[in-house]
């Protein structure tokens, strides 16, 4: 058998020419909106679409000329990704033994999102339903003109549609993964170009659909509430309180994406540990080898982790981005007296409707080619990735500039615009820096994780010890680079001339939140990269499971170790924006302290006891949500583990390809263990910082100091947030140098594949699956969800 692995000639199952794998659906997946639309009759659809954007558009002229230049951005938008989308699904899809592991893992990956959204929205429902009641008995802010039931039915009104936004962003990300991945595969049997461009084509269509329902899912609710509520009009609210109430859409994107981060997470990294540890290790078989029961589950937990969660994630941070600096910037307006504030508010909105002009002129500029000459040697798809990025910056730096000259030019302070414009440009700078930085820890093409490969000659314990070092290294620098661009844009923001009554500077707060939409003025592309690595992972199973000669194979491998690489950066970009956008959501929840209590709230006091608990608790929520979410991942894998092992015992002829594994079992224990994992840290993270603000909140009552709640609470943030980014930068960088070390490994270096070297570094690989792909993204979605919980729940604490 070993000389059989090593000459490729493997034979085939004796009962079928080729590898075919069952239906694994029950009943339809496919959402019930999208059926509903699916069977609508196509000219009544085109009737209520026109409709429908009709008095969209009608709506957005009634409140502002921005507004439809937003709504016409990401229409444009959309039809790029049908575009896309059309292109992507016109490609070959290969010989039939592609195409039916292909339905085989799209119809598992359908399945568990409908399972698994199924769950969230019910507990979606469940905590409408407190909000509702909380709201409906909390203090109400006098010049807002609302009463309660008002404000409850819009504050659960926007909960609810950011959760369904936030749940479609995700199913856009997983269903062009599963469609797009045998595709790659198809591609890379004769151009390596063409099969990169398609996994770019195929994550910018993902890209452009959750970025611009972020957009415009935010853009529609100001304008409907702005012109239902008659905003400005004597005796009503004013447009500076009016992102306030957009808090709840923030709340319900975070709520989904933090358990469809866990979900996912739990779900991809069991099923990658259960194969690994069993596959390679154990029976020495090469990775997606088709005798392995737990290969398609491995290859389903890549589009329902990497893909469909992303998307959740990317669209909740761009939400609760754009939320957060649209009620600093009416803040600062209204303390400065501006008198046509509307330019303060509505600039991240633009700032991203550029980000979707510029970011598809990058993915664009990636061009491909059906030259078979390619096949052999292919330009590195780093390379190219990252000229698509550059063009994406360039044009970034030029859009920001143009951008705050249009909305942020003011009599009061002509030049603020350009302080603000190098304000965008820090942000810019820190997440190309991030990039770098991460790529540079997580790569083999440098010297941290070829140092891990070389730890793995010498054993299984010091790859884990180097592994580690690594990780806790790879904090600093991104610290740094935070705390300096933290630094400068708020000097920049405070320098910019804007002054109160009393003529103190205002514009400091704003500066960091014009930074962090610089940050995130490339999502789109960011977000595209992220797509291409789950994409690329995909194609190389399908390869290996068909087949395929070792040429095809080689061509994959190469996507797959540059998408493990993209996936490892574009986290650590989330990790430093989600820093950006807690800071500001942290802001904004002072302020909005401030005003319910109608006291000054701008300092909290860690040197009073109960402030400084809160602290300790907010750290303490971060080590053991992460515990839980990688104990979540352990408890799962040793389920899949004995149930491979199961299978190799009672079907030997496995080994052999005399009889067939069983993948819908390890499918089925897989999804049901995740869903029950999730669970557990998941409410953690959703009722600790109301309970402690309750408590403290009673307690302070009793003891008279009525704002004690809010303090405690505003320090459990702070140190949360503060934690949660050192944990999140730790796991993410060592769980990427883990893996690529193994995938340098696998390149024949330090012995290849089968060595003692590389049974090392896939133990270290299996260690930082739960830590790259679990605990470390959810983090980042748990320090933004505590801030939008804080900012919705504010007046409770009071």
């Amino acid at each position: 058998m070993d000389d059989a692995m090593e000459t490729g000639s493997l034979p085939l199952y004796q009962d079928r020419p080729r590898t075919t794998f069952p239906d694994m659906r029950t009943k339809p997946t496919m959402p019930l909106m999208f059926r509903f639309l699916m069977r609508m009759n196509v000219r009544l659809l085109f009737v209520l679409l026109f409709l429908g954007f009709g008095a969209i558009f009608y709506v957005g002229a009634s409140t502002s000329p921005i507004i439809v230049f937003v709504f016409s951005i990401c229409i444009i938008s959309f039809l790029l990704s049908i575009y896309l989308t059309n292109w992507v699904l016109a490609k070959d899809e290969g010989p039939p033994e592609m195409f039916q592991i292909s339905d085989a893992i799209r119809d598992g990956a359908e399945g568990f999102f409908k399972t698994q959204y199924g769950s969230i929205s019910k507990m979606a429902f469940l905590l409408a339903l407190v909000i509702f009641g909380i709201y409906m008995f909390r203090p109400q802010q006098e010049s807002s003109g609302l009463g309660r039931l008002t404000s409850a039915s819009i504050t659960v009104f926007s909960f609810l549609l950011g959760a369904v936004c936030s749940g479609m962003a995700g199913y856009v990300g997983m269903w062009v993964s599963v469609r797009a991945n045998v595709r790659v595969s198809s591609a890379a049997r004769w151009s390596a170009r063409e099969a990169l461009q398609i996994a770019v084509r195929a994550g910018g269509f993902s890209a452009l659909v959750v970025v611009g329902m972020a957009v415009i899912g935010v853009a529609i609710l100001y304008a409907t509430f702005y012109v239902w509520l008659g905003v400005d009009s004597p005796g009503s609210m004013k447009v500076t309180d009016l992102p306030l109430l957009l808090v709840g859409y923030g709340f319900g994107a975070s709520f989904v994406a933090l358990f469809a981060q866990l979900g996912g997470g739990i779900y991809t990294k069991a099923a990658d540990v259960g194969a690994d540890l069993v596959g390679k290790v154990e029976q020495g078989i090469p990775e997606d080898d088709p005798r392995n029961p737990a290969v398609i589950a491995d290859l389903v937990g890549d589009n329902v982790g990497d893909c469909a969660a992303r998307g959740a994630d990317l669209f909740e941070s761009i939400a609760a981005e754009i939320i957060s600096a649209m009620i600093l910037g009416g803040t600062m307006a209204q303390r400065c007296k501006i008198e046509d504030p509307s330019g303060f508010i509505l600039f991240p909105l633009v700032i991203h409707s550029f980000d979707l002009i510029i970011s598809s002129v990058g993915m664009l500029s990636i061009r491909g080619t059906r030259d078979p000459g390619v096949i052999g040697v292919m330009e590195d798809p780093m390379t190219i990735l990252q000229k698509g990025y550059s063009v994406t910056i360039v044009l970034a730096v030029v859009t920001f500039g143009l951008s705050t000259r249009w909305m942020l030019y003011t009599e009061q302070a002509p030049s603020a615009w350009l302080n603000f414009a190098l304000c965008g440009l820090v942000g810019i700078m820190t997440a190309y820096i991030f990039v770098w930085i991460t790529q540079y820890y997580t790569d083999y093409k440098h010297e941290p994780v070829r140092k891990l490969a070389l730890s793995s000659s010498t054993g299984h314990g010091t790859n884990i010890i180097a592994g580690i070092s690594l990780g806790l290294e790879s904090t600093a620098l991104p610290v740094l680079v935070i705390s300096v661009s933290i630094v400068l844009a708020f000097w920049l923001g405070q320098t910019s001339g804007l002054v109160d009554d009393a003529g103190n500077p205002t514009g400091g707060l704003f500066g960091t939140a014009v930074a962090t939409m610089g940050m995130l003025s490339t999502a789109a592309y960011v977000l595209t990269m992220d797509m291409f690595g789950p994409i690329a992972d995909n194609a190389g199973g399908i390869v290996e499971m068909s087949q395929q000669p070792e040429s095809v194979r080689e061509i994959t491998d190469v996507l797959d170790a540059a998408g493990n690489t993209t996936k490892a950066t574009t986290k650590g970009f989330a990790i430093g924006s989600a820093a950006l956008a807690s800071f500001l959501l942290f802001s904004a929840y002072m302020d909005e302290v401030a005003s319910f209590a109608h006291t000054s709230f701008t300092q909290v006091d860690i040197a009073i006891p109960e402030v400084f608990v809160g602290g300790l608790l907010g750290s303490m929520l971060i080590f053991l949500f992460s515990a839980w979410a990688c104990a979540g991942v352990g408890r799962t894998a040793q389920e899949v583990v004995n149930e491979v092992r199961r299978q190799f015992i009672e079907r030997p002829g496995i080994m052999d390809f005399k009889e067939k594994p069983d993948y819908e079992r390890c499918v089925a224990i897989v999804a049901s263990a995740s869903l029950r994992e999730m669970i557990k840290p998941g409410a953690l993270a959703i009722i600790s910082p109301i309970f402690v603000g309750i408590l403290f909140r009673i307690l302070g009552y009793y003891t008279g100091h009525p704002l004690l709640g809010a303090k405690v609470v505003a320090a459990m943030l702070m140190f949360a947030t503060v934690s949660g980014i050192l944990m999140a930068l730790f796991l993410n960088t060592a769980g990427g140098a883990w893996d690529n070390a193994k995938k340098y490994i696998e390149t024949g270096a330090l012995g290849g594949k089968g060595s003692e070297s590389h049974k090392a570094a896939v133990t270290g690989d299996t260690v930082g699956d739960p830590f790259k792909d679990t605990a470390g993204p959810s983090l980042h979605v748990l320090i933004k969800m505590l801030a939008t919980i804080t900012l919705v729940m504010a007046p409770v604490f009071l």
